[in-house]
């Protein structure tokens, strides 16, 4: 299939984007909004009740890294700015070499009045501005001098962005799994997962694995015509040997593999060398249609924003149609969009297919 920018792009009112944690609101976390999306059609619930939607012998594979406080107060020849950090690439005795996006401020992006060479302070560090990474002009590989996590304790804030218009501590970008500190921005599909979802998984017979994978920033927009050539950043991964041991059992029982969020899809995928192996490194695998999933079997993940790169993931586990249609439906009923937002279920393979709940039964 040869997807195109057009095949991304939809309307979505500004209002659905969730502007405060669902606890600001006084929903708890695991009572945010879940829409269910199978051949059969759009369902929506509760998250609570995931349970009853997934199946005995189901493995959800959940992503154990934990959110850093990666923007860093900037300044530069022209004033004031933000450095968001996105990945290290390199570390020395008394340097660092990261990925970063300069922006004006947490709610306005660049570019910034920046070229080759130009030294800045970011952090309280020295940090010279290398080169913009190939494709992605908003991204530069900033070399610091100094220890960049001593900076960001003292000086960094989790990133957000301008539909968030308050700053909120750290532990509210942190899920119940994060327990490995590497991402710039929260792997927020297991955001809504509480002990309580976790005690009725188990109960359901539903085991749970994990993997790392740290995120850099947030899904970039996809700019080119052709949307398979869409270039993303290496980030690191790893699939430990018990994961890819209970990934391959679940498929031999028949069961499905369902990640929590497109990082885990990426790892697990990347893993993939004609049968599921642990593995560790890097990787750059950009999902879309025209790439085959091997390993994933459905999804649970959060709205992704009109032209956002992720869409052209959720294509290819679930096929263009299902995920358009489901979209369409989270619009209709007023779903919320972002980290802090509502979730979505999508099982393109629905087995016996539970019975759905309405929304108004609660949480179980």
């Amino acid at each position: 299939m040869s997807l195109t920018l057009s095949d991304l792009t939809f309307e979505r009112p500004e209002h659905l984007q969730a502007t405060e944690p669902p606890e600001q609101r006084g929903v708890p976390r695991d009572a945010v909004r879940l829409l269910v999306s199978t051949p059969e059609g759009h369902h929506g619930s509760c998250f609570a009740n995931l349970a009853n939607f997934l199946e005995p012998g189901d493995l959800l594979v959940v992503n154990r890294s934990a959110t850093l406080p990666a923007s860093l107060p900037a300044e530069g020849g022209f004033g004031s700015f933000v450095l968001n950090l996105a990945t290290r690439y390199g570390r020395g005795p008394n340097a660092e070499t990261w990925l970063a996006e300069p922006r004006w401020s947490f709610a306005e992006p660049g570019p910034l009045p920046l070229a080759l060479g130009d030294v800045v302070t970011a952090g309280g560090l020295r940090a010279t501005l290398v080169h913009p990474y190939p494709g992605l002009p908003r991204l530069w590989f900033v070399r610091f001098d100094g220890d960049v996590g001593a900076a960001m304790q003292r000086l960094g804030a989790p990133i957000r962005y301008g539909y968030v218009a308050r700053a909120y501590p750290l532990a509210t970008y942190q899920t119940l799994f994060a327990d490995a500190p590497g991402s710039a921005e929260m792997p927020s599909a297991a955001r809504p997962f509480s002990k309580r979802v976790l005690r009725c998984l188990a109960a359901r017979g539903v085991g749970v694995a994990r993997i790392t994978l740290h995120t850099g920033v947030s899904s970039l927009e996809v700019t080119e015509y052709k949307a398979a050539r869409h270039p993303l950043p290496p980030e690191p991964f790893e699939v430990p040997p018990e994961t890819a041991d209970a990934v391959r059992e679940t498929k031999a029982a028949g069961g499905r593999v369902i990640a929590v969020g497109t990082t885990v899809v990426r790892a697990l995928e990347s893993a993939w060398d004609g049968t599921m192996k642990p593995a560790r490194g890097f990787t750059r695998l950009y999902l879309h249609p025209g790439r085959a999933v091997n390993v994933v079997d459905g999804l649970l993940t959060g709205f992704h924003d009109p032209k956002a790169s992720h869409l052209a993931m959720l294509y290819a586990v679930a096929g263009q149609a299902l995920v358009r249609g489901a979209y369409a439906e989270a619009v209709r009923e007023g779903y919320l969009w972002h980290e802090f937002g509502d979730s979505h279920l999508i099982l393109p393979r629905s087995g016996e297919h539970p019975s759905m709940l309405r929304p108004s039964e609660g949480p179980a």
